[in-house]
């Protein structure tokens, strides 16, 4: 005897590991994805800056920035940010220090990703995205 709650149960769940398949199979599409953009805005930063004044290392499973301050002629660590693809989200995990956000990455229907903080279940655009990472490394003694 097939119940009906388990039937839409069973069906859910071979739902959710479809989605959950489809996202995983993107992650590292979406890593080098986040990479491109983010690599533009350290260009951009660089050209105001320096050449020295920030970097960013693509890896197989994450993303590293780094930000540099001047001072008496050298250029001294000043920040860094990692963005480490977490198959467990799936998605992302931005550790910056102390602070930590687990970012998910899924796929719509129109095969194009999403971003969603997971701990304020907001969705993201890149823009928004791309802030979070980068505006506390590049300019610490700025505020919000």
């Amino acid at each position: 005897m097939a119940f009906q709650w388990l039937q839409m149960r069973v069906s859910e769940e071979k739902d959710r590991r479809q989605r959950e398949s489809s996202a995983l199979e993107r992650l590292p599409m979406a890593l080098q994805e986040l990479h491109t953009y983010l690599a533009s805005c350290v260009t951009e930063y660089t050209e105001a800056f320096g050449a020295e004044s920030a970097e960013i290392v693509l890896m197989p499973t994450r993303v590293k920035v780094t930000s540099r301050d001047e001072r008496e002629g050298r250029w001294h660590p000043a920040g860094k940010v990692e963005v480490v693809a977490v198959a467990d989200i799936p998605g992302f995990r931005v550790e910056r220090g102390e602070y930590s956000m687990a970012v998910e990455v899924g796929v719509l229907p129109s095969n194009k990703l999403f971003y969603r903080d997971r701990e304020q279940d907001k969705y993201l655009t890149m823009e928004e995205l791309t802030r979070r990472i980068l505006d506390r490394v590049l300019f610490p003694k700025l505020r919000d």
